[in-house]
């Protein structure tokens, strides 16, 4: 629920920002609305790829500590084993399908208008060369993690978990891509989700590594 309430506040900020214009009555909202969520600009294909892009990035957020919090059996007790491992696999096609959207607006966008080469081959791209490489980049590296939910039998479980581990990397990317090529990254609300997110991953990867290392040590001393 929270989350459709962002995409909407995101969305309908233009129409929110008008509304309050229109009364004295609502100056304060205004102000308030503008502080928080003030769009950089009214491209209407702009602002739905700008919000598949946050979409595809919090649905990565999601699978990232999701699987995270698989791995440290930190929520036990609480998921259901079948039922976490699908939901890890669901949301992450589902990151990828909102990447998808996200690159295909782009190709018919105006405001910033790309190549599919330019979307799809690093270092082409005019607009914030390095972060938009970053981005495809990270589009890789999602699209190689979840390939091997559906060769794990082939490759093993050794090697399934070591790429599983580039998934951290995938994240870090989104986010530097998100916050240094976004437009949105100097509004509140989006500052509050970089924070919020990127810091749970952070706990969530320093509880996993603090388990593992003591899993370690145990299995040394036996």
């Amino acid at each position: 629920m929270g989350l459709v309430v962002f995409i909407l506040s995101l969305v309908l900020g233009d129409w929110l920002l008008a509304w309050a214009a229109q009364s004295p009555s609502a100056a304060a909202a205004g102000s308030f609305l503008r502080w928080l969520l003030a769009p950089s600009t009214t491209s209407l294909t702009w602002v739905f790829t700008r919000t598949a892009g946050l979409i595809a990035y919090l649905l990565l957020w999601l699978s990232t500590a999701w699987g995270l919090a698989v791995s440290s059996r930190i929520l036990d007790g609480h998921l259901q084993g079948a039922y976490t491992y699908d939901f890890h696999q669901f949301i992450s096609l589902l990151s990828i399908g909102f990447l998808a959207l996200h690159l295909t607006i782009l190709l018919i966008d105006s405001y910033a208008p790309f190549s599919v080469a330019q979307i799809l081959v690093p270092f082409l791209s005019t607009y914030r060369p390095l972060w938009v490489t970053v981005g495809i980049l990270t589009l890789y590296l999602v699209l190689l993690v979840t390939v091997t939910f559906y060769i794990r039998d082939r490759i093993g479980q050794a090697t399934f978990r070591a790429i599983h581990v580039l998934s951290l990397l995938a994240f870090v990317g989104a986010a530097l891509h998100g916050m240094l090529s976004g437009t949105d990254t100097p509004l509140t609300l989006v500052k509050w989700m970089y924070a919020g997110t990127f810091l749970s991953v952070v706990f969530l990867t320093t509880y996993w590594l603090v388990l593992t290392r003591q899993k370690k040590l145990l299995l040394a001393h036996r």
